[in-house]
């Protein structure tokens, strides 16, 4: 396989990844990603962010949300995001301290 064809299959699979976190499975909370995998959608924001930066292009973390989840990150928010439970609080905080 060649390298343009390589980066167009990771292209691929990470625009699959993005619209099933974003689109088919926004109920899936980050706090819940990030307990049972050690990240989550804003994780995968940042990465976005990192590889501009490496890429020349400067971009701040509220840019890279947007082009991440499609929408500002606030708004998305508001539409998908819930509460935490104690329990999955108490999880992040056990897992990341």
């Amino acid at each position: 396989m060649n390298l343009q064809t390589k980066l167009e299959i990771e292209a691929a699979a990470f625009r699959r990844l993005q619209q099933h976190l974003i689109t088919d499975r926004p109920d899936v909370q980050n706090i819940d990603l990030m307990n049972q995998s050690g990240f989550c959608r804003n994780c995968l924001s940042r990465w976005y962010q990192e590889a501009a930066k490496e890429a020349g292009v400067e971009m701040s973390k509220d840019e890279a949300r947007e082009a991440f989840y499609g929408i500002p990150f606030d708004q998305w928010r508001a539409a998908h995001q819930i509460k935490a439970s104690t329990e999955a609080q108490a999880s992040f905080a056990k897992s990341h301290t």
